[in-house]
């Protein structure tokens, strides 16, 4: 029997399992999914899903589940506005494939479905209160030690345990890196702002040199996601700089946007009492990912933390696992050894990973004025190039093909293992 351990039970790591059972479902393993976390659960409020891995949620099978929970965009994923008047800019359109295109949800909602599907495809079995703590080498085996003192032992060690990962740590030893901005999340009920929101559309987002608010629906259209973006310095962060999430103040919110249009007004005056505030940080994409020989890779937040600005950052970790789930099929039917398919699945993901990695900083400087090609200009000025550059930003993310990809870089790189 091949074992499989994933650590973290967050989006990318549930996903995973779910693509491993997928491929390999045939073969003779066994997936132990360990959560640190008393429960399987999202801090947060709304995750987009954009069309390339909302591809990869009907490939897997769980798009009709998907569906009841999603908001719907009517094929817009988002309007960019004046933050002042709220005046249009530039709409950017999804790729015309109906309401499957685009999947924006809850991430508690998403999870759930996650981790119902795994328990009934008994696609891995799960594990509360399990923070990995060490890992070490032992033949052909991983022992992974607990901070309950217990320790268990896989084939393969999947690190999925986000930015703070202690699987990378084992390895790759850096730093996270601030991402320039603090971020207030939050949600409103959408019947209470229906007669205040002028807009067409209610996936918008409002420019203004150093912010930007962005809302999107959520939770087939009951809920808006809110997101409030502010530029900071780091030396003006005071006390709160070493937090990752802590609980905002709303009052702060409506300081913060009090120049924003009265749609974005009315948004934050029936949001939560209390939004999240978060502490922006990515971590740059270390080039190694696999590990031991092949018994141990990274995905995800783990592999490839990155700012939310392109609403990326969850469908490049569906796209690790599904791509891992399709190299250990190769693998476990007998085509080269273990380290030979991860190192595969690196090809596949590391360059793309990083070019999103890298231009959803960039986005988060265009949405608020700060690109060099506009920072020297006014507002007024700055707008129409602004709006150039946004046009056609997005379709490279999601036109991607993985099973495509796939094919080519297994053919370019194992010419003799061609056709299975």
């Amino acid at each position: 029997m091949f074992r499989i351990a994933i650590i973290g039970g967050g989006i990318g790591g549930l996903f995973t399992a779910l693509s491993i059972q997928h491929h390999c479902s045939s073969h003779d393993i066994q997936v132990d999914l360990y959560e640190q976390a008393p429960e399987y659960g999202e801090i947060g409020a709304g995750v987009g899903i954009g069309p390339n891995a909302a591809e990869l949620v009907r490939k897997l099978g769980l798009m009709d589940e998907a569906m009841k929970i999603a908001g719907r965009r009517d094929g817009v994923w988002l309007s960019f506005r004046r933050y002042d008047t709220g005046a249009e800019v530039h709409t950017v359109m999804a790729p015309s494939q109906g309401n499957s295109s685009q999947l924006p949800m809850h991430r508690a909602d998403f999870l759930e479905i996650l981790v119902q599907a795994v328990k009934s495809r008994k696609a891995a079995t799960l594990h509360t209160d399990k923070r990995c703590t060490a890992l070490e080498e032992q033949g052909d085996e991983m022992v992974i030690t607990f901070a309950d003192g217990t320790s268990s032992r896989a084939n393969l060690v999947i690190g999925a345990d986000g930015i703070h990962s202690v699987v990378r740590s084992h390895y790759v030893h850096d730093t996270a890196q601030y991402g320039g901005m603090v971020v207030y999340r939050g949600l409103c009920e959408m019947d209470k702002i229906q007669d205040k929101w002028p807009l067409s559309t209610y996936a918008a987002l409002f420019m203004a040199p150093g912010k930007h608010f962005l809302t999107f629906p959520i939770s087939n259209n009951k809920i808006l996601n809110v997101v409030g973006f502010v530029s900071t310095p780091w030396e003006k962060l005071g006390d709160v700089k070493e937090s990752w999430t802590l609980a905002g103040d709303k009052q702060e919110v409506e300081e913060q946007f009090k120049d924003f249009a009265p749609a974005v007004q009315a948004v934050i005056e029936n949001m939560d009492t209390n939004p999240l505030k978060w502490i922006l940080f990515d971590r740059k994409s270390s080039p190694e990912w696999i590990f031991s020989k092949g018994k141990v890779a990274l995905l995800g937040d783990a592999a490839h933390a990155m700012c939310p600005h392109q609403g990326a950052g969850a469908g490049q970790a569906m796209e690790d696992g599904y791509v891992i789930g399709r190299a250990l099929q190769e693998y476990l039917k007998g085509f080269g050894t273990l380290e030979e398919s991860l190192r595969l699945y690196h090809s596949i993901r590391y360059l793309r990973s990083e070019k999103v990695q890298l231009t959803s900083r960039q986005a988060g400087d265009l949405y608020e004025m700060k690109v060099d090609e506009v920072k020297d200009l006014s507002y007024d000025e700055g707008l129409p190039i602004v709006k150039g550059m946004i046009e056609n930003r997005m379709k490279w993310i999601w036109a991607e093909d993985i099973d495509k990809v796939y094919e080519q870089a297994r053919q370019e790189q194992q010419p003799s293992r061609a056709t299975l």
